[in-house]
């Protein structure tokens, strides 16, 4: 407000001017006044009186009043109530008294009784090991966790897909609209769109959610207690097709992934073992490390029986004269058997084993691709064995419930009226009408300040 004057004093140097010549004008009234006090008292003091007489006495001396120092303003006078109090007054009355009063006759005489029901409930999951972890013993992949659920859960209670199911199995236009028209305030019109159906239903269920333990708590409001209860137990019927709807299709795509890996492990086991008797087609060999066993076992015979022949021989020799055919023959067979173990042994070097396009190869080539086709024989059999018990377990999981809703607080029946909060409501509205009443009252003498 200073501010505000030091710049009408900037902005008015005439008003200014004219204030000090007034001020002036009123210290020259008052000198002349006193001047005048002065003047009349001294002129009584000399005036002639009578002679006393001995039976008179001499009348006091009348006191004068001390004159007004110079320079002082006279004093202001009675204050009186104008224009802008009495329309301050009247703000008063009109923003704060009639909406206060208002509100209080409506609450106390219109407004319908509404009792509540309170239901609270949580998602809870039952966690399943995965196929990884049970064939191989890693890590537990259980995937996603119940606060997820509890989120999903806290807006479908909110959502219009809610609404409309309970208002199919319930009517909620008939329980929210039997205070209507005496009730229009806190009564739902009958006659409401689904949209504005869904705007009261926000206004009627309050819904405390707390996700760090994923507990949800319900306050369901009617205007009767058996409509409170039934509202609160729809919901949380509803709550749990939701809950369980989710757990199936969950269930669903765990089938949908253990059988996929299911059939591609099965392809794998299929296309080894085809590959494995292909090979055996081809080489005519079942086992080649059977083959080879009895191959060294043909080579120690054929050696042992090349010793024998040669002792045969040199004894022969010692006893028979040179020319003796038994010598020759003992030769011969000596040969053969030399032959025999030559080709024999050559089997397991290059070109032992016929080929498909008539090339020979050797038993460390065969080797070699028996063994690859086995390591993948055993790895496909092996996966086989682990996507088998994926699906088994995934099959155990899709007969049971491995989501569920638990309620910790059942829908409860209400005795006594809570709502609405009368007292609470008139004293909101007795402040904030002040709050507003107060700003409007600043904002107009500000205004008046800076004319």
């Amino acid at each position: 407000m200073a501010d505000g004057l030091g710049d009408r004093k900037g902005r008015n140097p005439a008003r200014r001017a004219e204030r000090r010549a007034r001020r002036a004008e009123l210290r020259a009234v008052a000198a002349a006044e006193a001047a005048s006090g002065t003047a009349s008292g001294a002129a009584a003091g000399t005036a002639a009186v009578p002679a006393e007489t001995p039976d008179e006495t001499p009348a006091p001396a009348r006191s004068e009043a001390p004159p007004a120092p110079r320079g002082v303003r006279p004093p202001a006078g009675r204050a009186r109530p104008k224009r802008r109090h009495w329309g301050l007054l009247a703000a008063f009355f009109l923003m704060v008294v009639v909406p206060v009063a208002a509100s209080a006759v409506y609450l106390w005489t219109r407004a319908a009784d509404q009792y509540a029901s309170t239901v609270g409930f949580t998602v809870r999951r039952e966690e399943m090991a995965s196929a990884v972890d049970i064939l191989g013993g890693l890590s537990n992949l259980s995937g996603g966790g119940g606060s997820s659920d509890t989120d999903i859960l806290y807006e479908f209670i909110q959502s219009q897909e809610m609404v409309a199911a309970l208002d199919a199995r319930l009517d909620l236009r008939r329980i929210y609209g039997r205070a209507w028209p005496d009730d229009p305030v806190f009564a739902l019109d009958p006659d409401a769109s689904l949209e504005a159906l869904v705007r009261y239903w926000r206004r009627v269920v309050r819904v405390a959610y707390d996700s760090g333990s994923g507990l949800i708590e319900l306050r369901v409001l009617a205007f009767t207690p058996g409509d409170a209860h039934a509202v609160a137990t729809g919901i949380l019927e509803e709550s749990t097709r939701k809950i369980n709807a989710l757990s199936a299709q969950a269930r669903e795509d765990a089938m949908r992934y253990a059988r996929e890996e299911l059939d591609q492990a099965v392809a794998r086991l299929k296309a080894a073992r085809e590959a494995m008797t292909a090979f055996r087609t081809r080489t005519q060999i079942v086992d080649p490390n059977a083959d080879i066993q009895g191959q060294m076992g043909l080579l120690n015979t054929l050696q042992q029986q090349l010793a024998e022949a040669m002792i045969e021989l040199d004894l022969m020799r010692d006893t028979v004269r040179a020319g003796d055919p038994r010598i020759a023959r003992a030769e011969r067979r000596i040969e053969v058997i030399r032959a025999r173990i030559a080709e024999e042994r050559r089997k397991f070097g290059v070109a032992g084993v016929a080929g498909d396009d008539g090339t020979g190869r050797d038993y460390a080539e065969i080797l070699a691709e028996y063994e690859r086709l086995s390591v993948d024989r055993e790895f496909a059999e092996q996966a086989y064995k682990a996507a088998l018990a994926a699906y088994d377990t995934a099959r155990a999981e899709a007969d049971r419930q491995s989501r569920y809703l638990a309620t910790f607080v059942r829908p409860t029946l209400a005795q006594t009226a809570e709502y609405p909060a009368r007292a609470m409501l008139v004293g909101l509205v007795a402040l904030f009408s002040f709050l507003a009443w107060a700003v409007a009252s600043l904002i107009f003498y500000s205004l008046r300040d800076r004319r």
